[in-house]
């Protein structure tokens, strides 16, 4: 296991964690949580031997292999298949001990590499990069174009592949889902879900940490604080242990102003001097607990538009792309006042480009596009960032939006978003990307816009902004559009739900879970598709060659009973998957009632709350390891029935 035992560490002149000790199992999947700059990269890089410990040691077993994200691609001229593959650098040294073996003609060797090949996965590599590869967003034909080829974006994503293709007992992803589209989440979500081992996840995307945790390391006020379950079991042990804390932190004020009182009554008479001096002694010698500061540092919130035109953009067969290439048709939709709308859709569909529409950055090739006069568009997407001025401050930006304002309102106004003393006056340039997407929704809120155009806002936001964007586009009163791999953002704020694919926009008719459901089912029916189109080449050839595959029906019925027993445990299994799923559904239900009960949080109903909580991620895990072997027999079952269905139409 990996042990920290009273590990503190700094970054500069700063702190970022007091001793503190952590046991991490083998197979855990951890969620490492905290705000911007708190220390998590900063512990994965101790992990990495990148960073020394102040005080205590760390111990990691010498014979568990490390992986992480590597941060910067080089620019490469090699297929994006084959640099993918590279990251296994054992496979790579295996393959070139095999080359050079091959030359030297010695059998032997040969034999034995051929051999450690095989138990390093050498045979099917490709296939599962290309696997990969295709869950995190990339077409067929770009796993043949060169890595220089790529956006930042992508190149991240292709470094994601290396370090999931990569044999490792260890895994450490920071921000895995930044560069990632809602798709690409919902696949590597699953993938994550059935790694066999040691999973460090660093995640402010709540729904993300909640699917694949089973543990949350916090940091608290430079500690790191252990808490057993999901996300939402964290929030309920974390609510409980602050509940706890601003009790004693009351209790200890309570008898520091009575010694206080004490000394201050009789310091200066001889006959209680003793006493006194025991008094100062006593309060000197005490813990100073910190009071607990539940509410988030950011607070904002959208104040009404100067108007609110109805409609404020109405769109009628409209066809949208770039150049001659149309990427979207007849697309016919109204937006007014309160319309919340989610756009749902693969990677490439046309999210953006509909967005783009929106925000006037491109214009209709066809169609009615109009828009009411006094329409006003707050735009968000990642390349506002770069609009910004680096050497500007967060206050000369809003100075120059409102030259009317005082420079104690603009702060104050600043401060809700973490700009706070000379955070306001600080250049731009230096802060951390999460900074400066705060700072570009300071500017789009202070505009008060009736239509807000977000394209993944939350990306490189920590999970108490992203609450607080969450909370003030609730209280938005215009019309807003939103793109996002945040499934708690796209949940809590959005009332439609349109999907975007085959170049068409339509309303969805379903929530969050029945759009994963769609992703899955889509994905298989690309996977069946394609096992069909090898199946029919193999008839083609076989037919070819001369091979009649007519059977008669005696030999139909045979075969059939074949495949009724060749099944027969992928049906069983599905038969037990869904009753483990009904009784632990049934169950949860009732722990969670429970502990909706809030007297259940009190002192001294302590040992019961720690029992249901455990339950609780008990539970969850049974029901998602079933609900996983559910999905993974029926699909089989289907591929399977597909297969013999095919066999026999070909007779």
């Amino acid at each position: 296991m990996i042990k920290l035992s009273n590990i503190s560490f700094m970054r500069g002149t700063k702190t970022l964690l007091e001793p503190s000790s952590v046991d991490i199992f083998p197979g855990q999947k951890c969620a490492i949580i905290g705000a911007n700059g708190c220390g998590k990269s900063s512990l994965f890089a101790l992990l990495q031997h990148q960073l020394s410990l102040e005080t205590g040691t760390y111990h990691i077993p010498k014979e568990w292999k490390m992986v992480a994200v590597a941060q910067h691609t080089p620019n490469s001229h090699d297929p994006a298949i084959d640099y993918v593959i590279s990251g296994d650098k054992h496979l790579r040294a295996l393959q070139q001990q095999l080359q050079d073996a091959e030359q030297a003609e010695q059998g032997e060797l040969i034999g034995q590499l051929h051999a450690q090949l095989q138990d390093a996965g050498a045979y099917d590599v490709n296939a599962r990069a290309a696997t990969i590869l295709a869950g995190l967003g990339f077409s067929n034909e770009a796993l043949q174009r060169p890595v220089s080829d790529f956006s930042g974006g992508w190149r991240m994503r292709l470094n994601l592949a290396q370090a999931l293709l990569c044999p490792s007992d260890v895994l450490l992803l920071d921000e895995p889902t930044n560069h990632l589209d809602l798709d690409a989440v919902i696949w590597l979500e699953k993938w994550l879900q059935k790694y066999p081992g040691t999973l460090l996840l660093i995640s402010h995307d709540k729904s993300f940490i909640d699917a694949i945790a089973q543990h949350v390391l916090s940091f608290e006020s430079s500690q790191l604080i252990a808490y057993k379950g999901n996300y939402n079991s964290y929030q309920r042990q974390r609510a409980e242990r602050l509940r706890l804390q601003q009790l004693e932190y009351d209790k200890q004020q309570a008898k520091t102003a009575h010694l206080q009182s004490f000394i201050d009554r009789f310091k200066a008479k001889a006959s209680k001097a003793k006493q006194a001096q025991s008094r100062i002694k006593q309060l000197e010698k005490m813990q100073e607990l910190a009071p607990v500061h539940a509410q988030s540092a950011f607070s904002f919130a959208f104040l009404p538009p100067a108007k609110l035109p109805n409609p404020l953009v109405s769109m009628e067969k409209v066809k949208v792309g770039y150049g001659e290439t149309v990427i979207l048709h007849e697309v016919k939709l109204n937006l007014v006042p309160g319309s919340r709308i989610g756009l749902l859709g693969r990677n490439g569909a046309g999210k953006s480009t509909l967005i783009k529409l929106l925000a006037q950055a491109h214009a209709p090739m066809s169609g009615e596009y109009t828009t009411s006069q006094g329409l006003d568009i707050g735009y968000f997407a990642q390349h506002q960032v770069d609009t910004l001025d680096m050497e500007g401050t967060p206050l000369l930006h809003l100075q120059r939006l409102d030259k009317m304002a005082t420079e104690q309102a603009l702060r104050d106004y600043l401060g809700g978003f973490g700009f706070q003393g000379d955070e306001a006056t600080s250049v731009v340039k230096p802060m951390s990307g999460g900074e400066k997407a705060r700072l570009v929704l300071a500017l789009i809120v202070y505009q008060k816009p009736n239509l807000l155009l977000l394209d993944e806002p939350t990306n490189h936001l920590d999970l108490e902004m992203r609450d607080a964007l969450n909370f003030a586009l609730q209280g938005f009163t215009g019309a807003m559009v939103l793109v996002s791999h945040d499934r708690t953002l796209l949940g809590s704020v959005c009332e439609d739900f349109y999907l975007v694919d085959d170049g068409q926009v339509a309303m969805f008719s379903g929530d969050l879970d029945d759009y994963t459901k769609w992703v899955l089912n889509e994905t298989k029916k690309e996977r069946q598709t394609q096992q069909a189109q090898a199946a029919a080449e193999k008839e083609s050839q076989a037919h070819n060659i001369g091979v009649s595959t007519s059977v008669d029906r005696k030999t139909q019925k045979r075969l059939e009973a074949e495949f009724r027993q060749a099944t027969a445990a992928l049906r069983k299994q599905i038969t037990q998957s869904e009753k483990t799923m009904e009784s632990t559904q049934s169950r949860l239900v009732e722990v969670e009632a429970a502990l909706g009960d809030s007297t259940l949080y009190d002192v001294e109903n302590k040992a019961q709350l720690t029992e249901y909580l455990a339950e609780q991620a008990t539970l969850t895990q049974r029901h998602d390891a079933a609900e996983e072997q559910w999905c993974e027999a029926q699909e089989a079952l289907e591929l399977a029935q597909a297969e013999f269905d095919q066999q026999m139409a070909a007779s």
